[in-house]
């Protein structure tokens, strides 16, 4: 019997393989576009007063306000998908969005803009023996990643507080609040376009693959800081391959302590609060520590 080699077909692979480079080729392209457009953002910010970036904060809260029925419809389409695909009730709720919890953001941004401005705030200083003058003064980062999961008002919180302390801010939310997280970047950058603060101080960064997570986190020269609020897998997984630094949470165990001095009605509802008001947020109470002197009538 005669032997017939047959030789592997290679050119449908090696398309694919093409493809895929050149995919992953315009997604680092993009991610990095939006870096540098955040970094000359951030050389603006750094030199704008408290009362500019104020008012633009405020026009940002009242933007929102103004497109919650927009933001609503959006959110609506996210919602869907979410329970088409399974989604837990848990998770949906955390992507859910309407006119309260608008309003509630809106007030947070307003909020925001009520504190003092921290740069320029001297954290400590002294004097050497040669009269020379040293003081520790908090600036800004520079441009700050924001990566998270589910809650769409992260896109929100992320931005304002960066454009408060004068940072540019790149926001990765999750796949399954992409339309939403869209919009409210629309939203604020809209907002931003009537101000003195450059449009480009908040981005939403391009992609819905794990690719655009790991160009940002990569992107060193042009990202600061990277900082991931989720899951432990989200913050072990950006950890391990940022080749930026990282300002990470990861285990966490939330107290509330009741003591001896206390007034037993306002410990009630604030222990009640801290854990039935939502369950779900990370924020939530997960152990209860009651002084012994009054732990017999407290509980």
């Amino acid at each position: 019997m005669t032997a017939v080699h047959h030789a592997p077909t290679t050119s449908g692979n090696a398309d694919s393989d093409a493809e895929t480079a050149a995919d992953d080729a315009d997604i680092r392209a993009c991610v990095r576009g939006c870096a540098e457009r955040a970094r000359a953002a951030a050389a603006v910010l750094a030199t704008l007063t408290r009362a500019t970036k104020d008012q633009a904060l405020l026009s940002i809260a009242d933007a929102l306000d103004a497109q919650t029925e927009r933001i609503v419809a959006v959110n609506d389409a996210d919602v869907r998908r979410a329970r088409q695909d399974g989604t837990s009730d848990g998770l949906v709720d955390r992507l859910t969005l309407d006119a309260g919890r608008i309003a509630a953001i809106a007030q947070a941004v307003r909020d925001v803009a009520a504190l003092d401005d921290p740069v320029g705030d001297v954290v400590r200083g002294y004097r050497l023996p040669n009269g020379l003058d040293v003081a520790q003064v908090r600036v800004p980062l520079g441009v700050v990643g924001m990566i998270y999961e589910a809650r769409p008002n992260v896109t929100v919180d992320a931005a304002v507080l960066c454009l408060k302390s004068g940072n540019a801010a790149l926001l990765r939310g999750s796949s399954s609040a992409a339309a939403t997280n869209r919009v409210l970047a629309e939203v604020m950058r809209e907002a931003l376009a009537a101000s003195e603060v450059p449009v480009d101080a908040i981005q939403l960064v391009p992609g819905d693959t794990h690719d655009s997570v790991t160009h940002l986190m990569r992107a060193r020269g042009l990202v600061d800081v990277i900082i991931p609020r989720g899951g432990k897998g989200l913050i072990e997984r950006i950890s391990a391959e940022a080749k930026v630094p990282v300002i990470k949470h990861l285990d966490g165990n939330c107290h509330v302590y009741v003591d001896a001095q206390v007034d037993l009605g306002l410990a009630v509802t604030v222990t009640d609060n801290a854990k039935t008001q939502k369950y779900s947020p990370c924020n939530a109470a997960e152990s209860l520590l009651v002084h012994r002197a009054v732990a017999p009538e407290f509980l």
